[in-house]
């Protein structure tokens, strides 16, 4: 009785049994996998059922519990959070209504239409994902983090479950229902669940290791700045995998650049992993395991940066394989399409399938190659940054020796373009290998279209990528020689522009310029070599093409091979598909010559020897010599044979006051060089003690304003100061300056006198509060008066309980010192106390009395003994420290780097056009392109035309197509050669203009202008004009012809996609006007915070003794750091930026070309012809 009602409820449900009796277990296993049967909807409305209790009694339990209102319940805390809940409860409803509509159409209709299976299942689903929404939109600690964690993995095995028997059902009916696009629907919902929990579960970790949320410690001012920090790091640091996915982190930035331009201050923080100092640290670890390693005695530097960064080197990799697999989708699909254009469908709604499958495919090749070219840009930056900073460690430990090999503008060159040209390198790496495995799987469709005939392609491309492997080794031989030419026109121009006031006085401005202008027709003849090579290798890799369908269907016509709609059309979209990574190639290896060059460069450089860095000792107390040499030689060339001091024995007593003197070039500077440990030892020994203060013959003053060189990164103790100030006889000087010590030096104290330059370097030695000062002639520069009020107060009173060693002429000074060192030729021929040396020195009596001369007697020891000490209170220098007034910088003597704010419009590319007849040769180059361009659009529309004509014979389609291509060649040549003679004339006349622009400023212009910003302007920024510029300008505009082309025929072919199109073009241009208002300030800030990372690398060189004996090397270290950084952030956003356009236009463009192959399957067969 029991199974007669069993059957009759199963009966009444499924309306017939379920299976025969005889093989009940293997008929149901059938049919549960299969979504047209009953039992597959009893099974999944069991299970939905089951999950719907569960759920139901969460939500009941834990919500009551909770008593929060229900703006505290529910939150969307992410995009990827918002899309999953609202992906859900859209799907939910709509299988809500499917299953009302089948109970209705059950109702209305004699014949049910739909059994109760149907219904129930749909509306259980709906539910199912109904309440999963809403219960995912409350807050997760109301649930429990175990429910948002393990919800999702139950809702994916359900979904699944759901999706793979709608799969089943498909491919045995051959039928495509609105249930089964929504159960295959179901499973990418899921699998965003399951994203959301498994990264809000990582978040509540790391959460967790952090402390408790709920209860914090009162913040304190420090607290406080790290929490300020980090509110003005990128939003990128944070994002989740849906904003990281479709740069939605990037919305705010855009949307704040649109509103008003961008300004320096509105750029975030770089993200801890992508900062300097972090990828340098990994960097040297790396490299450091690797040299203490047995096995790599000699560390690639290139190995270790791709050690460094293997993870992200083989996700970017996986990136573009998907892309280059997802591209490869394009020609399979035209052949499906066409074959049911011609009545040769597999199942009924094929078409509609095919539509839907091409955005998928459109959609993930545009995500895939999206985050492959933004992770490689990301790659390359981190690279960058650490190399230059790489760069400036080594330059601070630099030799001697090899300062001679590598000149300040040399390593000037190496950060501004060769480190820069090393981090374009990522985005193309994977272009090497990613051609290969297109043009593989492209030979693979070819073979399936045209057979045997695919052969003649593959021995085509062979030819042509031989025919271009000796001019790669040329290439990398002219890139290397421009390099060379361009560090020795560097070179030139930096020593010009530091001596400028004496050219100028001289008038000597003419001859230097002819110079430079000689260097850089030297540089010229290797830039036209360089660019005649690479345009040889555009004209053969975009020829390649013609010259491949030539061939192939040349051979398809000698074997018989039959030629129709299907097999042409799918050879032509494999065509287009390798054409790109083929013309590609050029580029490719261009930019891989052009970073081994600078790789090269870089790692010979940073191999250069360095300093022995000598120990200097702490000071401590009781320590009888602070300074002792013993039978000491010191060598500038490190060679023993040649010693530029030799014999030194020096012992120097705490608080001894000895002086140095002797004859020009007799090595007294050398000796302190050599206390410093600037100098090699070639023997003996050296011990230093204590902290060191510096002052050097020509004054180093940095950028910035009076105190900041004063107080050199000490803190300020204001006692110290006013004290410091007084005794180095500023006070009256500051007092005449227009803000006081607030005012701004110029580069290299070009506003102070020679005097005033010495004066602010013996404050800084003074306020540093050293053990030991090494002066050498500081007061060479000053008057005889200010000389005797500074030997006063500064050496005989401010320092008369430290260790002081000073070089000097003048011999009045000299009675006062407890001892006086007499060098002739690199040794210490006598070392005594004044008097001693007069009474028993011949060449002491000498110098004395050649002085006695031109100066005249005076007994400075008793003005010292007699003279009043001059106390000089805190109240009279108050005034100088202008607190109270702040300095207008429109005021001061340093000008902030201007740059252009808003749309420029086209006047930069006229400017750029206009030089030297390059409207004649842009034109030629447009117009060639073109032509090209109608050639290759005339060559398709013969083909389609007449491949099915039967009037049209294959000879005479194959000629004509064959004809068009190889005309198109000729002016593939003629914009090639045209692009190379354009940026040639452009940059010749730009430098030209530049140079004479330098020349005739006036000097007022220099020092105002930092020459770091000039550096910047002849180094990077013109190598980026003399190679980048050219072919990136016109390979840009012809970009743009080609996607209004594409469009064009494809809306000749289907006028119906104009309704879809021209809203999409409204939107693309309104798109890209929302991208440039923030992407043209981005480019500007790069440029301006480029300019103060060459001045601080190029004031760092000319100041590196002064720098390391005051041990300032971390501190300096770590400006660079940040201005690394603050270059780093706005090329940052303005790759992320392109990236985040560039998505949006081609899923709008995906959504075009759907919606085409869409209305092509709507409309009737026939109405389109196949080609």
């Amino acid at each position: 009785m029991g199974y007669l009602t069993s059957s009759s409820w199963v009966m009444s449900l499924c309306g017939s049994p379920i299976c025969s009796h005889q093989d009940v277990a293997s008929c149901a296993f059938k049919q549960i996998f299969d979504a047209s049967t009953c039992t597959n909807h009893l099974a999944a409305t069991g299970i939905a059922a089951l999950l719907l209790f569960a759920l139901a009694l969460q939500l009941f339990v834990k919500i009551p519990k909770s008593r929060a209102s229900a703006r505290q319940l529910v939150t969307l805390s992410s995009p990827l959070h918002s899309s999953a809940v609202v992906f859900s409860g859209t799907l939910g409803l709509v299988y809500l209504g499917l299953g009302l509509w089948m109970l209705g159409s059950g109702f209305n209709q004699d014949a049910s239409a739909y059994l109760p299976h149907w219904w129930l299942v749909t509306a259980c689903q709906g539910l199912n994902l109904i309440l999963t929404s809403f219960a995912f939109s409350i807050r997760p600690r109301f649930l429990g983090a175990a429910f948002v964690r393990f919800w999702p993995v139950l809702l994916v095995l359900y979904a699944a479950f759901i999706c793979s028997s709608s799969v089943v059902d498909i491919v045995a009916e051959k039928a495509l229902t609105v249930k089964s696009c929504l159960d295959i629907l179901s499973l990418p919902g899921a699998i965003l669940m399951l994203i959301y929990g498994i990264r809000h579960s990582h978040d509540e970790e790391g959460h967790g290791r952090s402390g408790n949320g709920l209860y914090k410690p009162l913040n304190t001012e420090a607290d406080s700045e790290v929490a300020d920090s980090d509110s003005q790091v990128t939003p990128f640091a944070k994002a989740g995998f849906f904003s990281r996915m479709s740069f939605w982190w990037l919305n705010p930035l855009m949307k704040m650049g649109y509103e008003k331009p961008l300004e320096d201050k509105d750029m975030p923080l770089l993200g801890a992993t992508d900062r300097a100092q972090n990828q340098y640290l990994v960097f040297m670890e790396k490299l450091n395991r690797e040299k203490q390693s047995p096995s790599h005695a000699t560390p690639s530097f290139f190995w270790t940066i791709v050690s460094c960064h293997k993870r992200a080197i083989l996700v970017s990799g996986f990136c573009a394989l998907l892309k280059v697999l997802t591209l490869s989708t394009g020609p399979i699909l035209l052949k499906a399409f066409i074959n049911v254009s011609l009545g040769k469908g597999s199942f009924k709604y094929e078409g509609f399938v095919l539509a839907a499958v091409m955005f998928v495919c459109k959609f993930c090749e545009s995500l895939s190659q999206r985050q492959w070219y933004f992770r490689t840009r990301r790659l390359g930056l981190q690279v960058r940054s650490f190399l230059s900073a790489a760069i400036y460690k080594k330059q601070q430990k630099l030799s001697n020796a090899a300062k001679m090999k590598h000149s300040s503008g040399e390593i000037m060159n190496y950060v501004t373009v060769d480190a820069y040209r090393i981090g374009e390198f990522p985005y193309w790496f994977h272009q090497t290998w990613t051609t290969s495995v297109q043009l593989c799987i492209a030979l693979a469709i070819l073979y399936n279209a045209v057979g045997a005939a695919m052969l003649s392609s593959l021995v085509v491309i062979i030819i042509t990528v031989l025919c271009n492997a000796p001019l790669a080794k040329l290439q990398h031989k002219y890139q290397s020689k421009l390099m060379e030419a361009q560090d020795v026109r560097l070179k030139a121009m930096t020593e010009s522009l530091v001596h400028m006031k004496v050219l100028k006085l001289y008038a000597w401005e003419a001859h230097f310029k002819k110079v430079i202008e000689g260097l850089r027709e030297v540089e010229y003849k290797w830039l036209t070599a360089f660019q005649l090579r690479r345009a040889y290798n555009s004209f053969l890799f975009w020829s390649s093409p013609v010259l491949v369908s030539a061939a192939t269907f040349l051979t398809c016509y000698l074997l018989k091979i039959p030629l129709d709609a299907s097999n042409v059309f799918t050879f032509v979209a494999t065509l287009r598909l390798v054409q790109d990574p083929i013309r590609q190639i050029p580029d490719v290896i261009g930019v891989v010559i052009q970073a081994k060059v600078a790789f090269t460069r870089i790692s010979k450089f940073l191999d250069a020897p360095e300093l022995n860095g000598q120990a200097r000792k702490k000071y401590y107390v009781g320590i009888d010599y602070p300074i002792a040499m013993n039978s000491c030689s010191f060598s500038w060339d490190e060679n023993p044979s040649k010693p530029t001091l030799k014999n030194i024995n020096l012992a120097v007593k705490a608080g001894e006051k000895v002086a140095i003197c002797g004859e020009v070039g007799s090595g007294k500077s050398t000796l302190l060089a050599a206390v410093l440990g600037e100098v090699p030892k070639t023997e003996g020994t050296i011990q230093v003690c204590g902290k060191i203060a510096y002052i050097s013959q020509n004054a180093w003053i940095q950028t910035g304003t009076v105190q900041d060189n004063i107080l050199f990164g000490s803190p300020m103790d204001r006692e110290r100061y006013h004290n410091t100030l007084a005794r180095c006889s500023l006070v009256k000087d500051l007092e005449m300056l227009p803000y006081g010590d607030c005012t701004q030096i110029g580069e290299r104290g070009v506003n102070l006198s020679g005097g005033q330059k010495q004066r602010v370097q013996l404050a800084r030695a003074l306020y540093q509060n050293a053990d030991i000062y090494l002066l050498d002639d500081p007061f060479s520069a000053v008057d005889a008066h200010t000389a005797t009020s500074l030997f006063n107060e500064y050496v005989m009173s401010a320092l008369s309980d430290k260790t002081v060693l000073l070089v000097t002429h003048q011999v009045d000074f000299l009675p006062v010192f407890d001892s006086i060192l007499l060098m002739s030729d690199g040794e210490v021929i006598r070392s005594a106390p004044y008097q001693d040396l007069l009474a028993d020195c011949e060449e002491f009596k000498d110098l004395v009395n050649a002085h006695k001369d031109t100066i005249g007697v005076s007994d400075v020891s008793n003005n010292i003994t007699t003279r009043r000490s001059k106390e000089v209170s805190v109240k009279e220098t108050d005034g100088i420290h202008t607190e109270s007034v702040k300095p207008s910088p429109a005021d001061q003597l340093i000008k902030k780097e201007e740059r252009e704010t808003g749309d420029a419009g086209v006047k930069p590319y006229m400017l750029y056009l206009c030089q030297n007849k390059g409207l004649l040769y842009f034109s030629l180059c447009i117009i060639s392109h073109i032509i090209f361009v109608a050639g290759q659009i005339s060559q398709n529309s013969w083909m389609a035309a007449n491949v099915q004509n039967p009037h049209v014979s294959t000879l005479k389609l194959i000629s004509v197509y064959i004809i068009i291509g190889v005309c198109t060649m000729f002016f593939l040549l003629s914009r090639s050669l045209a692009v190379v003679i354009l940026g040639i004339q452009t940059s010749r006349s730009l430098f030209s203009q530049l140079l004479n622009s330098l020349f005739r400023a006036p000097m007022s212009f220099f020092d105002s202008t930092p020459l770091g910003r000039v550096l910047s302007r002849v180094s990077s920024d013109l190598s980026i004009v003399d190679l980048d510029v050219p072919f990136a300008f016109v390979f840009s505009l012809g970009a743009s012809l080609n996607a209004y082309s594409n469009l064009g025929v494809l809306a000749v072919v289907t006028w119906q996609v104009l309704f879809v199109s021209v809203p999409m073009i409204v939107l693309a241009i309104r798109l890209q006007r929302y991208y440039l208002a923030s992407a043209k300030e981005l480019m500007r800030i790069n440029g301006t915070t480029k300019s103060a990372l060459a001045n601080h690398l190029g004031e760092s060189i000319a100041g590196a003794i002064t720098i390391r004996a005051f041990e300032e090397e971390d501190r300096f270290f770590a400006k660079f750091f940040d201005l690394v950084d603050k270059n780093a952030s706005p090329y940052f956003y303005n790759f992320a930026s392109t990236e985040w356009l560039i998505q949006r236009l081609e899923i709008m463009s995906a959504a075009v070309l759907s919606f085409s192959a869409f209305v092509m399957a709507l409309l009737p067969q026939g109405t389109f012809s196949p080609g």
